[in-house]
């Protein structure tokens, strides 16, 4: 007798099998940041410090602009579902437009972030470092966001493996530029921080150039002419995917911020707790893109139900997305309260002493990560699922209860105004976390069958009638 159901066996191979290139795709992606980490580290933990502080206020609004254009995964995934071809393109287009967009307004704020830095309190030499930093990699953000637009198309067609190949090309490119930029290889000049900016927009840039030729010029994603028409802009599809976006970048940034802040608290703190912070956050991230990448499959998955009505395939993919998310990371959690000294010792000489103190305090952090990587493994996924849904308002609001009025608040009453220090923030994103994945666990559960029922329909202006969501999912292999 089999251990599983025939239908939950079939939809979690199917999972692992999108999961799996997504997954390496997201590996990849985290990998720029590791070799950034350790390559930065040869340069002493003040520069640690300030690409810590420099990358976390990127990222910040990189991650919230993504989660914006990431509306064109579920838009994508639901015309796949209801069979209708026409409705992919337009959503990819109005995605690129938003892409655009969203780019050229944190463009503008990044080229102005350093007097808000100085107003948080932070040392000079960390906010130095990270001026220079942000300086370079500010306009790496379009191309970042555009590539983020194709890529959930292309993950939308259920076929991920290309954005995976292009990604470790991007990682390999990302170390040499490094060589080449930071230290001033072949009679460039030794740029330092900002020679690490300027490779990931140099990174980012061919990513995007890859995937743009590659969707342009092959089948299946060629049929959909992404690019036809680009120039005309398409107000029913674009503010669908800013009724979807919208809640979607603001629960990102919610949660970015949830970590950005912990950074900048950190640097109050001092460089030594800003540089094992790195670390230890560094660590935790790259554990968390296979989480990440499971919740993104859910996302495909669940919305290919949705838009062929199918209540019960919807709830299974979702839960077996949330099921395999949690397992990897109590897997990882063990994995750091049993080896967090060689784990620091991926970035840091572990035989300098003058890194003796932030290697200490990375492997205490490392401990409270073990705790709140089970929590940010669930969370990721339930709110995976909830987009396949189109449900993005209250997971947003959850996002703002959980990560600013229960965890930053914990974390900065307990670790800065009680004086319970870095430990005492981090177990503030502990709190956070686990009280994010229980309620969106719990939200998906009731809304699974109310959004599949009502079905999404997206008005198509010029031809006068709505985008059905009617139609048997694809399987994979179509």
């Amino acid at each position: 007798m089999p251990l599983l159901p025939d239908a939950l066996r079939t939809e979690l191979r199917a999972t692992l099998r999108l999961a799996g290139p997504v997954v390496a795709a997201q590996l990849a992606h985290i990998s720029m940041g590791f070799v950034d980490t350790v390559m930065v580290g040869r340069l002493g933990p003040e520069a640690l410090a300030g690409v810590a502080l420099g990358n976390t206020v990127f990222f910040f609004f990189a991650i919230m602009g993504m989660g914006m254009v990431r509306a064109v995964g579920p838009m994508v995934s639901q015309a796949v579902g209801a069979k209708e071809p026409r409705a992919v393109g337009r959503s990819v287009r109005q995605g690129l437009w938003m892409a655009t967009g969203l780019g050229l307004v944190i463009l503008l704020v990044l080229s102005n972030v350093e007097p808000v830095l100085r107003w948080t309190g932070q040392e000079p030499v960390a906010i130095d470092g990270a001026t220079r930093y942000l300086d370079a990699i500010r306009w790496g953000i379009l191309p970042f966001l555009g590539f983020a637009a194709l890529r959930s198309f292309v993950e939308g067609l259920s076929r991920p493996l290309p954005v995976t190949i292009i990604s470790f090309v991007g990682v390999a490119v990302n170390i040499g530029a490094n060589e080449l930029l930071m230290f001033g290889r072949w009679g460039l000049p030794a740029l330092g921080l900002a020679g690490t900016g300027w490779a990931s927009t140099i990174v980012f840039s061919i990513l995007f150039g890859a995937l743009a030729v590659f969707v342009h010029r092959t089948a299946p994603f060629a049929e959909h002419g992404v690019f036809a028409h680009i120039r005309e802009p398409d107000s029913a599809y674009l503010r669908e995917l800013v009724r979807i976006g919208a809640p979607m970048g603001a629960s990102r940034g919610v949660e970015s911020s949830l970590f950005m802040l912990t950074t900048v608290m950190m640097g109050v703190l001092g460089t030594t707790a800003l540089a094992a912070h790195q670390v230890a956050i560094q660590c935790a991230a790259f554990a968390f893109m296979v989480p990440l990448g499971i919740g993104m499959a859910g996302t495909v998955r669940v919305g290919q139900a949705a838009g062929a009505q199918d209540e019960a395939g919807a709830r299974r993919a979702g839960g077996v997305a949330m099921g395999l998310a949690t397992l990897f990371m109590g897997g990882t959690a063990v994995l750091f309260w049993t080896l967090p000294r060689p784990l620091v010792g991926l970035y840091l000489d572990l035989a300098d002493p003058g890194n003796a103190a932030v290697v200490s305090l990375a492997v205490q952090l490392l401990g409270v990560a073990a705790v709140f990587q089970l929590f940010d493994g669930l969370q990721v996924a339930a709110h995976g699922a909830l987009q396949g849904l189109k449900d993005t308002r209250v997971p947003m609001g959850i996002a703002m209860v959980t990560y600013w009025g229960i965890g930053l608040t914990t974390g900065y009453l307990w670790g800065v105004r009680s004086g319970g220090g870095p430990e005492a923030l981090w177990w503030g994103l502990v709190v956070g976390l686990a009280a994010a994945s229980v309620l969106l666990v719990l939200r998906f559960h009731r809304q699974v069958g109310r959004a599949v029922r009502e079905g999404a329909a997206v008005p198509d202006e010029k031809e006068g009638a709505p985008v059905p969501a009617s139609a048997p999912a694809p399987s994979l292999d179509e």
